[in-house]
């Protein structure tokens, strides 16, 4: 093996991880991921038979297929948030369904446990919402280098800075109507923000 190989490696590992990251953002992933933990409880425990010692103690019940298309149901419904994210809030609320119907038809919801992935699963995936990407704002203002026909410019004069005292030709501006100093600090793209660029005090 060469001295390059482990860098490689690193670097796979970041990009596959950094892509991960990415698609998981992208759905609801953690929902998903709860409501198919949920269905494996509800499926298991009607079959599955504990040993104690020397004796067997079956849970299987008379409605044990039932508990097996809950618990098929609920994986399913857990991959479909994962790649058919537009159907979240339907698959949402169809988990939290078949989670209170698990309760009287398989051991109490898998023991609680699966019916309480199910519940927290389906209410992740109905509140969960896609990022939006914030607009870029445009580096200068709307009427900005535009010019009449007598060859002017459109955009009307800055008013005049007032000095110490306070006096100045022409009106005062109003309270609050002045943005704060420093153009690029934040304080300065909250002004801009706010109440389509006035701040309200």
């Amino acid at each position: 093996m060469s001295a390059e190989t482990p860098v490689q490696s690193v670097g796979t590992f970041t990009r596959a991880r950094l892509g991960f990251r990415k698609w998981r953002g992208s759905r609801p992933f953690w929902a998903g991921l709860l409501t198919a933990l949920g269905g494996v409880p509800i499926a298991y425990f009607p079959y599955a038979t504990l040993k104690l010692g020397t004796m067997s103690v079956t849970m299987s019940t008379t409605a044990g297929a039932g508990s097996l298309i809950i618990g098929v149901l609920l994986v399913t419904l857990g991959l479909t948030m994962w790649f058919q994210k537009a159907t979240r809030v339907f698959a949402g609320v169809a988990a939290i369904i078949l989670g209170l119907v698990s309760l009287v038809v398989s051991n109490i919801g898998g023991f609680v446990i699966g019916f309480l992935l199910a519940l927290l699963g389906g209410a992740m995936a109905v509140s969960w919402v896609p990022t939006k990407a914030k607009p870029e704002r445009a580096e200068a203002a709307p009427g900005a280098g535009k010019q009449d026909p007598d060859g002017e410019s459109a955009v009307p004069p800055a008013a005049p800075a007032q000095g110490d005292a306070g006096a100045a030709d022409g009106p005062a501006a109003p309270f609050g109507a002045h943005p704060p100093a420093g153009e690029g600090t934040a304080d300065a793209r909250a002004y801009e923000d706010q109440d389509g660029g006035y701040r309200v005090r």
